[in-house]
Protein backbone atom coordinates (compact mmCIF):
# COMPACT_ATOMS: atom_id res chain seq x y z
CA UNK A 1 0.00 0.00 0.00
CA UNK A 2 2.86 2.34 0.79
CA UNK A 3 4.42 1.90 -2.65
CA UNK A 4 1.11 2.73 -4.34
CA UNK A 5 0.80 5.88 -2.24
CA UNK A 6 4.37 6.97 -2.98
CA UNK A 7 3.98 6.36 -6.71
CA UNK A 8 0.73 8.33 -6.79
CA UNK A 9 2.33 11.14 -4.81
CA UNK A 10 5.28 11.20 -7.24
CA UNK A 11 2.88 11.37 -10.22
CA UNK A 12 1.05 14.32 -8.65
CA UNK A 13 4.39 16.04 -7.96
CA UNK A 14 5.51 15.61 -11.57
CA UNK A 15 2.14 16.92 -12.79
CA UNK A 16 2.31 19.91 -10.43
CA UNK A 17 5.85 20.78 -11.45
CA UNK A 18 4.97 20.48 -15.12
CA UNK A 19 1.86 22.63 -14.71
CA UNK A 20 3.89 25.21 -12.79
CA UNK A 21 6.52 25.47 -15.49
CA UNK A 22 3.88 25.71 -18.21
CA UNK A 23 2.04 28.42 -16.26
CA UNK A 24 5.27 30.40 -16.00
CA UNK A 25 5.64 30.05 -19.76
CA UNK A 26 2.18 31.52 -20.28
CA UNK A 27 -0.15 28.53 -20.73
CA UNK A 28 -3.59 29.04 -19.20
CA UNK A 29 -6.84 27.15 -18.68
CA UNK A 30 -7.65 24.09 -20.74
CA UNK A 31 -4.40 24.29 -22.71
CA UNK A 32 -2.42 24.27 -19.47
CA UNK A 33 -4.21 21.16 -18.19
CA UNK A 34 -3.91 19.22 -21.43
CA UNK A 35 -0.24 20.05 -21.95
CA UNK A 36 0.54 19.28 -18.32
CA UNK A 37 -1.22 15.90 -18.57
CA UNK A 38 0.58 14.98 -21.76
CA UNK A 39 4.05 16.13 -20.74
CA UNK A 40 3.85 14.82 -17.17
CA UNK A 41 2.67 11.45 -18.48
CA UNK A 42 5.73 11.13 -20.70
CA UNK A 43 8.08 12.37 -17.99
CA UNK A 44 6.55 10.00 -15.42
CA UNK A 45 6.82 7.08 -17.82
CA UNK A 46 10.55 7.68 -18.13
CA UNK A 47 11.51 8.88 -14.65
CA UNK A 48 9.23 6.70 -12.53
CA UNK A 49 9.61 3.38 -14.36
CA UNK A 50 11.50 1.70 -11.51
CA UNK A 51 9.02 2.93 -8.92
CA UNK A 52 6.12 1.81 -11.16
CA UNK A 53 7.63 -1.68 -11.38
CA UNK A 54 7.92 -1.87 -7.57
CA UNK A 55 4.33 -0.71 -7.20
CA UNK A 56 2.97 -3.22 -9.69
CA UNK A 57 4.80 -6.11 -8.02
CA UNK A 58 3.42 -5.01 -4.65
CA UNK A 59 -0.11 -4.90 -6.06
CA UNK A 60 0.28 -8.33 -7.69
CA UNK A 61 1.63 -9.74 -4.44
CA UNK A 62 -1.30 -8.30 -2.49
CA UNK A 63 -3.84 -9.70 -4.94
CA UNK A 64 -2.15 -13.10 -4.81
CA UNK A 65 -2.28 -13.08 -1.00
CA UNK A 66 -5.96 -12.15 -1.00
CA UNK A 67 -6.77 -14.93 -3.47
CA UNK A 68 -4.92 -17.48 -1.36
CA UNK A 69 -6.73 -16.28 1.75
CA UNK A 70 -10.08 -16.50 -0.04
CA UNK A 71 -9.29 -19.98 -1.39
CA UNK A 72 -8.33 -21.17 2.11
CA UNK A 73 -11.56 -19.83 3.58
CA UNK A 74 -13.66 -21.49 0.85
CA UNK A 75 -11.95 -24.87 1.26
CA UNK A 76 -12.20 -24.61 5.04
CA UNK A 77 -15.92 -23.90 4.73
CA UNK A 78 -16.40 -26.88 2.39
CA UNK A 79 -14.57 -29.30 4.69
Amino acid sequence: MRTVFLYTLARFAVFGATAGVLALLGARGFLLLMLALLISGVVSYVLLSEQRDRMSSAVVSGVRTQRQRFHRSVTKEDA
